[in-house]
């Protein structure tokens, strides 16, 4: 890993446009996700990343505003593309989730209740190291994915999404593909 792409990397970046994920319902079923990205990467390979949900593919509904911060940790060459980098993102300093709809409040009062307060439009509040089954988290886990980061034109991509909906939670489930790209902000 060259501290020349470290240092590319330092800064602020964007979604372009609302993008689309698969994701899964929480009977497993596949469902699209739309959503944008701002993400930040700052020297000793901290990063925050506040990722806006969004009800509808034109980004006209969002329905959250979910804020991660943590360390970045790199893994050596990604084969995708010359130059690609193997990272792993631990979100071990925040994890905040804030509804910005009603109908997703609403939801949240639903299946994540224990260990919350009630969940209201606009309210912040913390997930980090506790169970939240909307996503997966486990009580004392901090949230981890091994991803991968190519910068190319002026870009920054990430590893799509497997179609299957599958996370990015172990080193065999790592993205091969890239996604949708960020500019700088």
């Amino acid at each position: 890993m060259t501290e020349l792409f470290k240092n590319a990397l330092v800064g602020d970046w964007v979604s372009m446009t609302p993008e689309v994920r698969p994701s899964r319902n929480l009977d497993g079923t596949i469902k699209s996700l739309y959503l944008t990205r701002d993400f930040r990467y700052s020297e000793g390979d901290r990063f925050e990343l506040v990722v806006i949900s969004l009800a509808d593919p034109f980004g006209q509904t969002p329905l959250s505003r979910i804020t991660i911060r943590g360390h970045m940790f790199w893994r050596g060459e990604h084969r995708i593309a010359p130059g690609a980098q193997k990272v792993d993102f631990h979100a071990d300093e925040a994890y905040e989730v804030m509804p910005l709809h009603v109908a997703f409040a609403n939801l949240l009062n639903q299946v994540a209740r224990s260990g919350y307060e009630e969940w209201g439009v606009a309210r912040a509040q913390s997930v980090f190291g506790k169970s939240f089954a909307p996503f997966g988290l486990i009580e004392g886990q901090n949230f981890m994915e091994y991803d991968l980061v190519f910068l190319n034109r002026g870009m920054l991509f990430w590893g799509a999404r497997h179609v299957d909906g599958r996370g990015f939670d172990s080193e065999e489930n790592r993205p091969t593909n890239l996604q949708i790209p960020m500019a700088r902000k």
